[in-house]
């Protein structure tokens, strides 16, 4: 068998983590309060900046930056089915997430959706790389992983490389429940979140069954309203 080596310093692993070593992996989490809201780095450890505060209920939990260090290994499980690092990610973001519920900030959720994919998107793919995180931190925590009560019933075009205004527009109606819920607090989880556009859209449908929400994710990109 080979090696179980890094993806990112090559170095052996010795522990039993697969994908990233203990160094690089908390070489790339986050070392400052990070805003719910935004994703900007705060001096103060609060749940929201100012901005966010006043204009954003949107709370997205994640461990790291996609930018910078593990991030771009996140980004990969999407491109190039790189499964390994979705178990030491997975872990990464329930640490964060017990701290954030340590500090008061969040909630543990009753139950996590999966952002769906649209049927003829998950054909070409063959995978779910939002699904296949959500099983592994509903696994992790033993709670309720709800399939096939949000569909994607819109094949819209891809987000990257949209501004705000048109991911919004792309993402208007592309979600549809097909069963109620019968949950008060929903994690909704993503590989990674830019703007939040999919998540807001989804956040908004739940929102009118009076279910509180969170986002979790592996990696946060730029601050929503920044493109």
């Amino acid at each position: 068998m080979l090696p179980n080596r890094c993806l990112m310093c090559q170095q052996r692993i010795l522990s039993r983590r697969q994908g990233i070593c203990d160094v690089c992996l908390d070489a790339s989490l986050y070392k400052a309060p990070i805003c719910l809201g935004c994703g900007r780095q705060m001096s103060l450890s609060v749940a929201y900046c100012g901005q966010c505060l006043a204009s954003n209920t949107l709370k997205v939990v994640a461990p790291c930056s996609y930018h910078d260090g593990a991030g771009h290994w996140v980004g990969q499980i999407k491109y190039q089915a790189q499964f390994a690092v979705i178990e030491v990610m997975v872990e990464a973001l329930i640490c964060r997430l017990y701290d954030l519920i340590a500090q008061g900030f969040i909630q543990m959720p009753q139950a996590i959706i999966a952002v769906p994919l649209h049927p003829k998107r998950l054909q070409q793919r063959g995978f779910n790389q939002a699904w296949l995180i959500a099983r592994s931190v509903a696994n992790k925590l033993q709670l309720p992983l709800l399939d096939n009560v949000l569909i994607r019933q819109v094949d819209t075009a891809p987000q990257a490389g949209l501004s705000g205004e048109r991911r919004r527009k792309n993402m208007l109606g592309a979600f549809a429940l097909t069963e109620k819920i019968n949950w008060q607090r929903v994690a909704i989880v993503d590989d990674v979140v830019t703007t939040g556009t999919t998540v807001s859209e989804i956040t908004r449908l739940l929102s009118q069954q009076y279910i509180d929400t969170q986002v979790w994710c592996l990696a946060r990109a730029e601050a929503p309203g920044l493109n």
